[in-house]
């Protein structure tokens, strides 16, 4: 039996790229430690507005004169998702916490400017509690919510697009990781949390109920959408999304046109 599907108590310690079978087959675990790879960038570059547009470049010029706010929100959609699935995927089978924080990452990006990979300083320390802001604090206040507010000060989009983003990732993966034989359910329980609560730390949590039920007008079908667009639809190469809040899309195209 592949070490990464026997159950926790019989195994040897896990490491995360043990856990990459199941429904992370198709994925690549990140790079631990050892030399940094070539070409790849620090994400803490990416405190400074100037030198995350710089990073974004290349990305962007596949929509020559396309509108910002898109493309930014693309780009975040390309690295969000590949930082929340080994986050994740050390929360809830590993129960531990990845140094997903700006200072701490490095990002590899395709020949077309898109996040494809990283690299991590170690796999993370063991987690002692299952409070969801605890657990979520490196992410979301130490990655997230400076890399937010920089995409939205170069792009003009509202911080809640790239939040929307975000949060539609984990929605995503926290469901499909369920399945994995070697989820925590208590760890399940609090990532689920983490989209359930309307409050975060005492705040607004921007995470809140990023996808949510949907029955189209005559339709017996329920659909799963976004609680907000994307804006990929403001390219010309792009329509919207097949999970997208058609409605307000379809007033603002309209309202394009």
């Amino acid at each position: 039996m592949p070490l990464a599907l026997r159950q926790p108590d019989t195994a040897m310690p896990l490491t995360l790229a043990d856990c990459y079978q199941g429904p992370l087959e198709h994925f690549t675990p990140p790079l631990i430690g050892g030399a940094v790879p070539h070409g790849a960038i620090k994400a803490s570059r990416w405190r400074n507005a100037a030198l995350l547009e710089e990073d974004m470049a290349c990305y962007a010029s596949r929509y020559p004169g396309g509108d910002k706010r898109a493309i930014a929100s693309l780009w975040s959609k390309w690295h969000f998702s590949t930082v929340t699935v080994p986050t994740l995927t050390a929360h809830l089978l590993l129960n531990r916490d990845l140094p997903v924080g700006l200072d701490d990452l490095y990002v590899m990006q395709n020949e077309e400017g898109c996040a494809q990979g990283l690299w991590l300083p170690h796999e993370g320390e063991r987690f002692t509690t299952q409070d969801t802001t605890e657990r979520f604090t490196t992410l979301i206040e130490q990655h997230w919510a400076p890399l937010i507010e920089r995409l939205s000060a170069i792009s003009g989009a509202a911080p809640r697009v790239f939040w929307s983003n975000a949060g539609g990732y984990v929605d995503y993966y926290v469901n499909a990781l369920a399945a994995h034989p070697l989820v925590n359910q208590e760890a399940l329980a609090a990532t689920r949390a983490l989209l359930e609560s309307r409050t975060l730390n005492g705040q607004r949590n921007p995470l809140f109920e990023p996808v949510r039920t949907y029955q189209p007008s005559g339709s017996e079908e329920v659909k799963r959408v976004r609680k907000l667009c994307c804006l990929r639809y403001l390219l010309d190469e792009f329509d919207v999304c097949g999970n997208c809040p058609l409605e307000g899309c379809d007033r603002q195209a309209r309202r394009k046109g």
